[in-house]
Parts: structure tokens; C-alpha cells; sequence
């Protein structure tokens, strides 16, 4: 049975829940606290990254977003917080991109966790779909980064708390059903 990554799975539920949590936070407390939470978090799992051996692009990119924070939350603390979805979107291109320079990709990385033997095939295609998230998290990052500047807080979370992740699980499932077609063919 594999071992549960305490620090992803909050950093994951805290990633679903985060523009909600953090209107009502800015609100009743103010935003230095949800600053104070993420950039924690942030550096806790960069640190746990360096030991579990996690891809070192990544490690650094989530590093880098608590950084980010922390300088933007010293000119202003508000869009110091309404600025970590495009951080995070920011993060996660600069991780994929670095991944294409220096292989594995990443995808290619976590399709070999399921399939070991991936053929060369499937490391083209894991490629391809590498470049497909490259090109969300740019587009996606680009509308967090609007948001964060123009738009109020219903439209910011709006679209970092719901239209931004049903994006991406449209663009998941897409791929997943290419991704059986893919390997049909491959198998034919």
C-alpha cells in the first residue's frame, strides 16, 4: 500500500478550496494571514520535495511561489494573495517547460509511475500532451494574472475557484480519452 503524501494532499485540498477560504480569511482576519499559511506551506513542501526525491524543477517552482508572495505581499498585501493562483500557474509552466529541456517530461514522468515500460510511442505522446498543459497553464495564468489586477473579488473567484479547475478537468478527461485511443493504436 503506498504511503499517503500528507503535504500534497493538503496542499492539493487547500489548491481546491483556496480562492473561497481565502476572500473569507482577507475579510474576518486580513490577508497577511493567508499569506503567512500558503508561503508555509509552500516552503514545507519544497522542503519535503528535496527529500522525497521530487522532480527538482517543481521543488524549486514551489519555492519560488512562496518567494513571489512574500515580495508581492510587501507592496501589497491583497494582491499578494489574489496574484497565488497565477503564481502557482506560473510555477507549474516553468516546471513542465524546464521538464521538455531536460527530460523526462513531466508527463512522461507520471505515466512511467503507472507504466513503467512506457515505448517510444508513449514518449512522444507524453511529450505532445507536455505541451498541451504548458499551453493551459499560460492561458490560465494569464486570466489569474487579470483577474488579480482588474476584476473584484466575485469575478476572481469565480474563475480561480471554478472556472479555472473545471477548465482543467475538461482538458484532463480530453486527453484521457485520446490518451485510450492512443494506446489502441499503439497496441494494433
Amino acid at each position: 500500500m503506498k504511503r499517503i503524501d500528507l503535504s500534497a494532499l493538503v496542499l492539493g485540498l487547500l489548491a481546491l478550496v483556496y480562492p473561497i477560504a481565502a476572500v473569507i480569511t482577507v475579510r474576518t482576519l486580513g490577508p497577511l494571514w493567508v499569506i503567512g499559511v500558503l508561503c508555509a506551506l509552500l516552503a514545507l513542501r519544497g522542503a519535503l520535495g528535496w527529500t522525497r526525491k521530487a522532480p527538482v524543477s517543481l521543488t524549486l517552482a514551489l519555492i519560488g511561489v512562496a518567494c513571489a508572495m512574500a515580495l508581492t505581499a510587501a507592496y501589497d498585501q491583497q494582491l499578494s494573495v489574489r496574484l497565488y493562483p497565477a503564481f502557482m500557474n506560473a510555477a507549474f509552466f516553468s516546471a513542465f517547460s524546464l521538464s521538455l529541456l531536460r527530460g523526462p517530461s513531466m508527463i512522461e514522468r507520471l505515466a512511467r509511475l503507472h507504466e513503467p515500460d512506457l515505448p517510444p510511442s508513449g514518449v512522444r505522446y507524453t511529450r505532445r500532451v507536455t505541451w498541451v498543459w504548458i499551453g493551459f497553464f499560460a492561458l490560465n495564468g494569464g486570466v489569474a494574472v487579470w483577474t488579480a489586477l482588474y476584476a473584484d473579488w466575485h469575478t476572481w473567484t469565480l474563475f480561480n475557484g471554478v472556472i479555472a479547475y473545471v477548465a482543467m478537468a475538461v482538458l484532463f478527461a480530453i486527453e484521457f480519452a485520446i490518451r485510450g485511443f492512443v494506446r489502441k493504436d499503439a497496441h494494433a
